[in-house]
């Protein structure tokens, strides 16, 4: 204190040195403060791309071992969908739907996803190829009819499409249904201009 200043003088003075004080220390917190969000940010952009790049070498490492095998799935819904009368022989399609149900579990355990949807499910280009199209009575134009051959996904990976039947234009549940399925021009296909999106086909 000055001896020309009076108390109030001084202690406007001490109270304006303080506040200088806490603009600055409260701008050195805010600093911090975003110093640490974009080091958590980092951080956690870091953690995401090793688990993407750990997804895509585990998938790399077994894409063509499940590919394989789906000729083995193949087989056993075709042998399965097949009627059987003969006693003799239901012992054995027992045993051949448990062996299914043992591939599908491995499947699963490994990150292989069957695609197989429901009639009536909207088609998806990314997962789905459309074969053909035909008039529906009670599906909607645009919706999955049937499913010729189920496809698969693998971590998240399209490698192979279903392979479906589409409602034509026009289909609904006042519509006579069709005598003949003709096969489509597919409009149906994703915009690379492949059906079922972008399939993987290299090992």
């Amino acid at each position: 204190m000055s001896d020309d200043q009076t108390p109030a003088e001084e202690f406007n003075e001490v109270a304006d040195a303080a506040i200088d004080e806490i603009i600055a220390l409260k701008a050195e917190v805010q600093a911090l403060k975003d110093q640490m969000l974009r080091v958590a940010a980092d951080a956690e952009n870091a953690k995401r791309r090793a688990e993407r790049e750990a997804n895509d070498a585990r998938a790399f490492a077994i894409q063509k071992f499940g590919r394989d095998l789906l000729a083995v799935a193949d087989t056993l819904d075709r042998a399965l969908a097949a009627p059987v009368d003969d006693p003799a022989v239901k012992n054995f399609v027992v045993g051949m739907e448990m062996t299914q149900k043992s591939l599908m579990s491995a499947f699963e355990n490994n990150g292989l996803m069957k695609i197989d949807p429901p009639k009536g499910e909207k088609f998806d280009p990314h997962k789905h190829q459309a074969m053909m199209e035909q008039p529906s009575p009670d599906v909607a134009a645009g919706g999955v009819i049937q499913v010729l051959q189920p496809g698969y996904e693998l971590i998240g990976r399209l490698i192979r499409p279903a392979m479906v039947v589409v409602a034509a234009k026009g289909s609904g549940a006042d519509l006579p249904p069709a005598a003949d399925a003709t096969p489509a021009a597919n409009p149906y296909a994703a915009n690379d201009g492949e059906a079922g999106g972008s399939v993987d086909t290299k090992a």
